[in-house]
């Protein structure tokens, strides 16, 4: 199966920045769209922002203007550069890769294990 570990995430102050990273390994024929979610505690997850295979992103209206994805086909591996953080934006954040593992497969979501970004005011 795909597997997919994620790093970068702790704790900083308001107004500082992180940059999480995504890392896909495991069988991969093909990738789609990458991305992050993240869920607050009493939260439901959320979008935070996504990008297709030809470079299209879209971000929540949240996080516009201080967030960036971007990826790496060839190391298959998709970031999130935060900046300007707020403690609202305290989360866990997960990665989530729509690949496929067989020129005949279908694509299918894969998730990271999560990784916690705590903004402190």
């Amino acid at each position: 199966q795909v597997q997919l570990v994620e790093s970068g995430g702790g704790l900083v102050q308001a107004g500082g920045s992180l940059k999480l990273s995504c890392a896909a390994s495991g069988s991969i024929f093909s990738m789609n769209a990458m991305g992050w979610y993240r869920q607050a505690p009493g939260k439901q997850r959320e979008l935070v922002a996504t990008s297709t295979s030809d470079g299209k992103t879209n971000y929540a209206d949240s996080v516009k203007g201080r967030f960036a994805i971007s990826r790496d086909n060839v190391k298959k591996t998709v970031y999130l550069q935060m900046g300007s953080l707020k403690p609202e934006d305290t989360a866990v954040y997960y990665c989530n890769v729509e690949a496929t593992t067989h020129l005949w497969s279908a694509l299918r979501d894969y998730w990271g294990q999560g990784t916690q970004v705590t903004v402190s005011s």
